[in-house]
């Protein structure tokens, strides 16, 4: 069957999307985008009301992207878990991802169940800083954004190309996000759902005394979560 005519499909629209260089930063807005992808037209408002990992990798066909792929692909409903999306990026062709996928599923057994977004003219690695304006060539770095319900950007990390992703630190990454937001708490370094959580530390000398006589520092105190009650009063 013969491919479409790229003329009578669009592949990205560029409407919206930031001129500025660089990549967008924490608490920004994500650039909206319109495009094609492995599993039909996707929007950046699509996603609205859910979170999104938005990452991307500089090639098809490349051996770090596929272990990745491979990963994100098994961990796909522990994400849905969490109640957020997975989408990925690459300049190459829709017609190049199709052939990866179904590669990955011959050779893996594994379908890759979400969509990869093509971004041939670049403007969508552009407009999230993944491709600096005057790049010579479409070459990128191993970049994720975190998105949340509202669009607004939560966490950014930055990969070279010869270093895989973690997912389990993503899913972590995410599951953290979410408790921080729900309980109005902080997470120590290395921490798992069901793990004691970082306390809001008091706002007055009062319940500082009352803190330090329990035994702790004023600043620090972990424990578990807090009633979802007492989350709402501390907000």
């Amino acid at each position: 069957m013969p491919a479409p005519d790229a003329a009578e499909v669009p592949r990205v629209s560029a409407e919206g999307l930031s001129s500025r260089a660089g990549p967008p930063l924490l608490h920004d807005p994500a650039p909206e985008f319109r495009a094609r992808t492995t599993l039909g037209e996707r929007s950046l408002s699509g996603y609205r009301g859910q979170w999104l990992l938005l990452f991307s990798h500089p090639a098809d066909f490349t051996p770090v992207c596929t272990s990745e792929f491979v990963a994100f692909a098994r961990n796909a409903e522990r994400f849905a878990a969490l109640g957020c999306e997975l989408l990925a990026l690459s300049v190459d062709s829709l017609f190049s991802h199709l052939a990866w996928i179904r590669s990955i599923h011959e050779q893996f057994g594994v379908k890759i169940p979400f969509p990869i977004i093509e971004d041939p003219s670049m403007a969508i690695a552009r407009a999230y800083g993944m491709v600096v304006p005057n790049a010579p060539d479409a070459a990128m770095v191993r970049a994720v954004f975190v998105i949340d319900p509202e669009g607004i950007i939560r966490a950014i990390s930055w990969y070279p190309m010869t270093t895989g992703r973690s997912v389990e630190e993503l899913l972590r990454l995410v599951a953290a996000l979410q408790t921080t937001d729900a309980h109005h708490v902080s997470t120590p370094e290395g921490w798992h759902p069901g793990e004691d959580v970082i306390l809001p530390a008091p706002l007055t000398a009062t319940d500082a005394l009352e803190r330090h006589e329990q035994g702790t520092d004023w600043y620090y105190r972990s424990g578990p979560l807090p009633a979802p009650a007492q989350a709402r009063r501390r907000r």
